[in-house]
Formats: C-alpha cells, structure tokens, sequence
C-alpha cells in the first residue's frame, strides 16, 4: 500500500482508555494488584560506609592502600534499591559466598516519606 492509498477509506477510530476515577478507588482500598511490576529488575546494592577524599589522595592509591570510612567495625551495612534506602543488615558467609542477613527493613510508610 503506498502512502497516498494509505489515508484513503479509512476512518481512524477513537482511542479509549481505563477510567481513572475507577482505578483511584482501587488504589484507596488496597485492591491494587502488583502483578505488573513483580517481573521488573531491581539493582541491590550494599554500603559499608562513606568517606571524601582530595583527588591527589585518590591519585595516589595501590594495591594495599586502606581507605579509612565513616563507620564503626561491626556497625550494619545500608541496603539500597535503586538508591533508596530499604534496610540495614550484617554481612554473612553462605556456601563460601557473600550474603547480607537484613537486621531492619525500612517501613513503606518511611521509604514513600523519603521519596518526596
């Protein structure tokens, strides 16, 4: 079909979507289904501590140097989901492999406060 046959005898038809105002009483029951989004990647990461340093220092490391952090030995690492804060845990060993055993999640409640 070329693109003059194209516009010819056919009538575009009307797009319809969902109400909106159906789904916001959903959303206020609780009745929302989280299916659709059960399947989305999520990158973890893990937090010993923090530190700033000059870039002249930066520069400066080897193999061997120690960078000396914000935090206490034996203080629970920060346990980030896409960057936001979720939960605090200690490292553990699992069949010679890392792991993390989560100590305290952070409430829904207080990650949503955090993300405004």
């Amino acid at each position: 079909m070329s693109a003059q046959d194209a516009g010819k005898g056919t009538e575009p038809s009307r797009a319809t979507f969902q109400n909106l105002e159906d789904r916001a009483g959903a959303v206020a029951t609780g009745d929302v289904s989280l299916d659709v989004i059960l399947d989305v990647p999520v990158t973890l990461s893990l937090e010993v501590g923090r530190t700033r340093i000059p870039i002249r220092s930066l520069l400066q490391l080897n193999q061997g140097s120690v960078v000396e952090l914000d935090r206490q030995a034996g203080e629970p690492l920060d346990v980030f989901a896409n960057g936001t804060l979720v939960a605090h845990g200690e490292v553990v060993v699992v069949n010679e492999k890392f792991g993390i055993r989560l100590t305290d999640v952070v409430s829904p409640a207080e990650r949503i406060r955090k993300l405004k």
